[in-house]
């Protein structure tokens, strides 16, 4: 890595002009239309939409997951989640459970069809992950990672981080 890309070399990165950073947010814009067209087919054979994938996805990435977690983790109303988790559980892919300990918690399981659906869904998404990462190398991938770790939020941070270490084992 030479010192104009290194982390503590960056002073290169710090003159951007307004119209390098455009076309970076309109990158991004794009690759997240990419990124989501393959999912999106598949939860629309279901009647699903994004919101139903965010809770498939990290419902498997924390099984027995709380819905106080899962709130805080995708950011949006109890009102809203729980119309998504309503639907998940009437059509037998996501499994509601009491707390053992606090009797007021709910604990959220991928049924098997639950977990065949996101399956399908992670698939989709790492094929096309896979090729992107193929095509721009280990270092673009390293630094894309960099650039997506450091537009996050600290409290989206912390939660990454939890998942990443949980991946670990």
């Amino acid at each position: 890595m030479d010192q104009s890309t290194s982390p503590q070399g960056g002073q290169a990165l710090l003159f951007l002009t307004d119209e390098q950073l455009r076309k970076g947010i309109e990158a991004m814009f794009f690759a997240y239309r990419g990124f989501t067209a393959d999912p999106d087919r598949i939860l629309s054979e279901w009647g699903y939409g994004r919101a139903h994938h965010r809770a498939v996805h990290f419902i498997h990435r924390s099984p027995g997951t709380t819905v106080n977690n899962l709130l805080s983790i995708l950011g949006v109303t109890k009102q809203s989640l729980n119309r998504v988790l309503r639907t998940l559980v009437a059509d037998g892919l996501v499994e509601s459970r009491v707390g053992q300990i606090d009797k007021r918690e709910r604990h959220l399981y991928l049924t098997d069809t639950g977990a065949e659906l996101e399956r399908a869904l992670s698939d989709a998404q790492r094929d096309r992950m896979r090729a992107a990462y193929r095509a721009a190398g280990p270092e673009a991938v390293a630094g894309f990672r960099q650039v997506l770790e450091a537009m996050m939020d600290e409290d989206m941070r912390r939660h990454y981080e939890a998942l990443r270490e949980k991946g670990k084992t």
